[in-house]
């Protein structure tokens, strides 16, 4: 769920008052927790002259449509699939040339292969760098640009983890054969770099494993823990292994620990730009005074001082270092006093914080940004104050409180909301009859959607037959954009 409305003053007026977008934000599921990703914010990004389509209510849930197989596979090869293919596809046929003598470079200098694909995985999971690729893109790229053009940034920026599970697979098979060649060659080479070639591939294979989606999504601790614990050692075993190897002469088969010989190394710059980009987000960590709302046994509303931007995700902590957990963020914009975190009380960490309200957390100051950040690409008159909200849910305002209802009802007239409530109306409605009602009323180009996992599931396949380009999110909303 997301709410912002008020534009910055230089922003203000692009508009014209008499038109409106609209936001349609599906609460199937009361969580806004992700491990990735990805977006609370909604800037008004459909222009309308006509009011929303509202569905009579209903009386029984709709039976869920199912997609033929071809819309199924269309969905499931997603940018993220095609970029981990494309990239362990031509990291692959690097490595088996190598192997077989006709690409020579990687036999004597496999550094580059490796610790640049390590490099390159890190990179697509940091903060900072992720925050200049989406600034970039909306600074560049935003309202002017063919529709396509605009759809498929969106689609890259959303789907980078493709890159960093592609990048982190292929560094590992580079370092298997860089191993396997320092075996090979292992009268010419001191068995300390063997050893600690050995152990950097052990301790990268634990933190791969421990990201594997089953993992990940069944066990997020277990996640949390080994991927970071284990990609921090995977770091130092790495600059122990680089500097050994840049410090051993094969030719006189002795140490020659020069510095500066170091320095010239392809290598320590590769290891050194990993360093510094995964230290980055953690200088920014601070513990800070947080206030805790509780309105129901579902939910745990977590509020901050200074407003946000639109699109960005907080993550939390207990402790300074271990389980940090991601939600979406909501603001009334830059200029409001604070800015809310929802959290769907599911895991432990968030039953423990209902059980333990707490007074100050853990948080990185640098926020990372999700998908709905793009919005700003499909809108003249970008954070216009005039959208459209449909929220369905059930028992919302009991559910949510005080604090998210006002903030919708004080920003939005009721000309410009409709709250679905299916505990009311005795059931929900036809969402994909809506969507496409909504998507042409409004001469939308793009819906962002989220809800539980078959919800979205369930939309995706009806806006992909449908011909409707729509992107999933993370924190159950629905956004049309024009």
């Amino acid at each position: 769920m997301s709410i912002t409305q008020h534009a910055d003053d230089a922003e203000k007026g692009v508009f014209d008052k008499h038109e409106y977008p609209i936001v349609i934000t599906l609460s199937g599921s009361t969580t806004s927790h992700s491990d990735d990703s990805n977006d609370t914010h909604k800037k008004q990004v459909v222009k309308a002259t006509i009011p929303a389509p509202v569905p009579p209510p209903s009386t029984k849930k709709p039976a869920p449509h199912k997609a033929n197989i071809w819309i199924r596979a269309q969905l499931w090869f997603n940018t993220y699939r095609k970029f981990f293919t494309f990239t362990v596809s031509l990291n692959i046929v690097g490595i088996v040339l190598a192997a077989a003598g006709k690409w020579q470079y990687p036999r004597y200098y496999s550094g580059p292969c490796l610790l640049g694909n390590l490099l390159v995985a890190i990179l697509m999971r940091n903060e900072l760098f992720g925050r200049f690729l989406y600034l970039l893109v909306n600074t560049l790229f935003a309202k002017w640009t063919p529709l396509w053009f605009r759809l498929g940034c969106t689609s890259v920026l959303q789907h980078l983890g493709g890159i960093h599970s592609g990048c982190a697979i292929s560094g590992f098979m580079w370092l298997v054969f860089r191993v396997v060649w320092i075996f090979v060659h292992h009268k010419t080479t001191h068995t300390s770099i063997l050893v600690f070639g050995l152990i950097t591939l052990l301790i990268i294979l634990v933190s791969i494993m421990s990201a594997l989606p089953w993992v990940r999504n069944t066990h997020h601790n277990v996640f949390e823990r080994h991927h970071r614990f284990m990609g921090w050692s995977g770091l130092l075993s790495t600059w122990i292994f680089v500097i050994l190897g840049d410090s051993w002469d094969t030719n006189t088969r002795s140490w020659n620990p020069n510095g500066i010989h170091i320095v010239h190394q392809q290598d320590f710059w590769f290891i050194l730009g990993m360093t510094v980009f995964v230290i980055i987000p953690w200088v920014t960590i601070r513990e800070v005074k947080v206030d805790v709302e509780i309105p129901s046994p579902k939910v745990l509303i977590m509020r901050f001082e200074r407003g946000m931007q639109q699109g960005l995700l907080a993550r939390i902590s207990r402790g300074s270092v271990i389980e940090y957990h991601a939600f979406g963020i909501i603001s009334e914009g830059r200029h409001a006093k604070y800015h809310y975190l929802i959290c769907g009380v599911q895991g432990d960490f968030t039953r423990n914080l209902v059980k333990n309200p707490p007074e100050r957390i853990w948080t990185r100051e640098l926020k990372f940004a999700g998908v709905s950040n793009t919005s700003t690409l499909y809108k003249r008159g970008i954070r216009s104050p005039d959208w459209y909200l449909i929220w369905i849910g059930s028992d919302q305002e009991k559910t949510f409180g005080p604090t998210i209802s006002g903030l919708i009802h004080n920003n939005l007239g009721p000309e410009r909301v409709t709250l679905w409530d299916s505990k009311q109306r005795g059931g929900r409605p036809d969402v994909m009859k809506l969507i496409k009602e909504t998507y042409v009323s409004w001469r939308a180009e793009v819906i962002f959607i989220t809800s539980n996992y078959q919800g979205n599931q369930e939309m995706m396949e009806g806006c992909k037959e449908a011909g409707i380009p729509a992107f999933v999110g993370l924190f159950n909303l629905v956004l049309f954009c024009d």
